[in-house]
């Protein structure tokens, strides 16, 4: 990932671009990327002065139902996760995707292999 750019090139960028100039002729005139000197400008307009965060994000949503999660798993083996999804939005008040969910359960370790694994030189039933 690149590093992030400075505040006073920001500052620079945004002042400039106060002062009736493009976001595209300041870009130019400072050295930056058009589409981010576009975008600061955008987020400047909205009062968003200050640079984001960078990096991974730091929860999720379904942190605190932790333990849950792992009792509906632990009610019903064979859950699916349209199941969970549903279960989570009318019990636990949580609005979250199938596939957001199953990220979440990989990272906290919670697969399900639907066959055992097979060395691969090897053939055999499939069920």
């Amino acid at each position: 990932m690149a590093r992030a750019l400075s505040e006073d090139l920001r500052s620079r960028v945004l002042k400039a671009s106060s002062e009736g100039m493009s976001a595209r002729q300041a870009a130019a005139r400072f050295g930056v990327g058009i589409s981010t000197a576009i975008r600061w400008v955008g987020r400047a307009k909205i009062g968003e002065r200050t640079p984001r965060p960078q990096g991974w994000r730091r929860g999720s949503a379904l942190d605190p139902h932790e333990a849950f999660i792992a009792g509906m798993i632990g009610e019903q083996k064979d859950i699916t996760l349209d199941e969970m999804v549903k279960r989570l939005a009318d019990e636990a008040n949580i609005q979250i995707g199938r596939s957001a969910l199953s990220v979440w359960l990989r990272r906290h370790g919670w697969t399900f292999k639907k066959r055992p694994h097979m060395h691969w030189s090897r053939s055999g039933p499939t069920s």
